[in-house]
């Protein structure tokens, strides 16, 4: 198979052993960034807000820290990009709402502030569909400026796929860190439900809401969501299984679960031939690929899925009652029409209804884990997206190869390893929930095996 090679990316973790060494400096690593935003950014629209004066003042205070041998943290220098529903002391969070323009909290939300603490260049905030639900921003894809970056992380997966940033935030309620990252060219990672602080992060579904990294490598991924997690922990949960400054060790998967779910409707036949290749080339390693074609218990699961899938939305729409029922009230038209709608959704809903739908979400969390415990499997595999990018910008794309994990609130990672017509797209590995460092390492093994890294 011939793995997608991105032109543009930048890589932060690549770039440590030079900042140690002396050969590069965090500034000169910010240099190359902002090149990238002057050659990219009238295009590519990726930032609402960039303070450059402020970006360089943060990379040669880093500078000075790594020259005299005391760097702060594995992400000290490195330039993260903030998506815009993430509250920024030094910069408005405005949520691409009319209602929010302007808007500063003071204060950092948890996660910016753990990066900021280890000496991350705090890069500026990245464009976000309206509350991260809504209407799109104006951000385009970085390799096709008339197709979508997706969404709703979609100035962080631009600016990543641009090289204008090594990693970015996101964050995914039902689609919006691994499909904006498989149509960017990009890694993706959504850790276990509620394994990252979300504090600070303006709020749609407190059940659904994961915060997620979008990156240059694997190895960027994982230093910035381990610094977040080792940075401050996260209430009622701990730490992020795994964290580390150092990336897990590549392990092969000796059993992976294929799953086909209705996504499989919306392929075209380059997409499937590209999969297909994926899974050719790690059969052909000795990973033995199991799908509900071989297996009863897989084909049970599916269907199971299948039954009680929509259901995840209605979470979404109940748990969004507040704050959304008072914007709608306050704001009225400034708060977009599919807002309007969910909160209708919610308000059809009874208190029952919401109970059942999150047994029926407990009960699949309980199905999938014995599944792949009975099977010996080491994760589930399949799309990350239905293809590459679609044209247009009124939607963002397709959400059915993403959601299941959404609403299961298990890890997924989105592997950019596919193309079509010289577009990428991912491949999506789901784990079983507290085992992010173990899926992480089937996803190295994975890299190294099929892109060489």
């Amino acid at each position: 198979m011939k793995a997608w090679r991105n032109p543009y990316i930048v890589s932060f973790a690549q770039a440590v052993a030079g900042f140690k060494s002396g050969k590069q400096t965090p500034r000169d690593f910010l240099e190359l960034c902002l090149a990238n935003v002057d050659k990219f950014e009238s295009r590519v629209k990726a930032f609402v807000t960039l303070d450059r004066k402020a970006v360089r003042k943060a990379a040669d205070e880093s500078t000075k820290r790594y020259k005299a041998g005391k760097p702060l943290s594995m992400v000290d220098g490195c330039p993260v990009g903030i998506k815009d529903i993430m509250a920024t002391k030094d910069m408005p969070t405005q949520m691409n709402s009319p209602a929010f323009s302007g808007w500063q909290s003071g204060q950092d939300a948890a996660c910016v502030q753990a990066l900021r603490q280890g000496g991350a260049v705090i890069f500026g905030k990245t464009v976000t569909t309206e509350f991260a639900i809504g209407f799109s921003g104006p951000t385009t894809n970085p390799f096709d400026p008339k197709r979508t970056p997706g969404g709703s992380s979609s100035g962080t997966a631009a600016g990543v796929g641009a090289g204008m940033i090594p990693v970015g935030l996101g964050t995914q309620t039902q689609g919006s860190t691994l499909r904006p990252a498989s149509y960017c060219g990009a890694v993706g990672f959504k850790p276990t439900i509620g394994s990252l602080n979300t504090a600070g992060i303006h709020p749609l579904s407190a059940t659904n809401d994961h915060l997620g990294i979008i990156g240059a490598t694997l190895e960027d991924v994982w230093r910035v969501a381990s610094q977040i997690s080792l940075g401050i922990g996260s209430p009622g949960y701990g730490f992020m299984n795994g964290a580390s400054a150092t990336l897990p060790l590549a392990v092969q998967p000796q059993k992976l679960i294929r799953l086909y779910t209705r996504g499989w409707t919306e392929i075209d036949s380059n997409t499937e031939e590209a999969f297909d290749e994926v899974i050719a080339a790690m059969t052909k390693a000795g990973v033995e690929i199991v799908s509900k074609n071989d297996d009863p218990r897989v084909a049970a699961f599916e269907d199971a899925m299948e039954r009680d899938i929509d259901t995840a939305l209605d979470i979404v729409a109940y748990e969004m009652k507040w704050p959304f029922q008072d914007y709608i009230a306050r704001y009225g038209k400034l708060i977009g029409k599919r807002i309007h709608g969910l909160i209708e959704r919610a308000n059809q809903m009874t208190p029952a209804d919401y109970v059942s739908r999150m047994e029926k979400r407990t009960a699949i969390r309980a199905h999938c884990r014995k599944l792949a415990a009975e099977i010996g499997a080491d994760a589930y595999v399949t799309l990350a997206s239905s293809g590459p990018a679609i044209e247009g910008f009124e939607f963002s794309g397709s959400r059915t190869f993403i959601v299941p994990g959404s609403w299961l609130g298990f890890p997924a990672f989105s592997l950019p390893l596919m193309q079509s017509d010289g577009l990428p797209f991912g491949l999506q590995l789901l784990g079983i929930d507290h085992h992010d460092g173990n899926l992480c390492s089937t996803a190295h093994w994975v890299m190294q095996e099929l892109a060489g890294d």
